[in-house]
């Protein structure tokens, strides 16, 4: 059994009731009477250096989060299975109302690094089929780039796959195409800090 004395999710749960809770109470009851109205459905990396509300100091309510193994978008099949990454993109863009959907890929993603070997990681029953989504994207990228920038362009590859993918959702593209939602693509350094964003011209320039 867990020492409850010593368990750092509950010591950091005391740190937010002492410091931040006083300040954050009206807001989160606020919250809790409306409901949540956030203007952005965020679709990230599920890697635990890369946390959209921390990196972009949101406010509860402000993102609707999505994380999964690098930031796959995986592209509309209305075919009955059980999809939580469109479900939960289904359920941002039309019952939240979102007005922007933002994918962000980050540095060192474990699973992009993972989409350029053909080695399937051992002893995984649901990792490999996930990420074999982005392989052809990592690939035809990388047949462009010199070897020194391979890791960052097969990085922003994922985010442009995820960013096209979204366009195959109709109810997205429609909102995107009547201007009541915009997308975005980012990409955090995790060792700088830096982001990026995805231009027009299909290039990763810093903010």
């Amino acid at each position: 059994m867990t020492d409850l004395s010593t368990d750092p999710l509950l010591a950091g749960y005391r740190r937010f009731r002492d410091r931040k809770w006083p300040e954050a109470r009206q807001a989160y009851e606020t919250l809790a009477a409306s409901g949540q109205t956030p203007h952005t459905l965020f679709l990230a990396c599920s890697d635990s250096r890369a946390d959209p509300a921390l990196i972009f100091d949101a406010a509860p309510g402000d993102l609707f989060v999505v994380r999964n193994v690098a930031n796959l978008v995986p592209p509309y099949a209305p075919d009955g299975g059980l999809h939580g990454v469109s479900a939960a993109l289904e359920f941002g863009v039309k019952a939240l109302q979102v007005s922007r959907i933002v994918v962000m890929g980050h540095a060192l993603c474990g699973g992009v690094q993972a989409m350029r070997s053909d080695s399937p990681p051992p002893g995984l029953d649901f990792v490999e089929a996930w990420i074999d989504q982005g392989r052809p994207a990592v690939r035809h990228a990388l047949q462009t780039c010199d070897h020194d920038h391979a890791v960052q362009i097969s990085e922003e590859a994922i985010v442009k796959l995820s960013v096209d993918n979204l366009r195959t959702f109709p109810w997205i593209a429609e909102r995107e195409a009547a201007g009541a939602l915009t997308l975005t693509g980012l990409h955090f350094g995790i060792a700088d800090g830096v982001l990026r964003v995805l231009g027009d011209d299909g290039q990763f320039q810093p903010v």
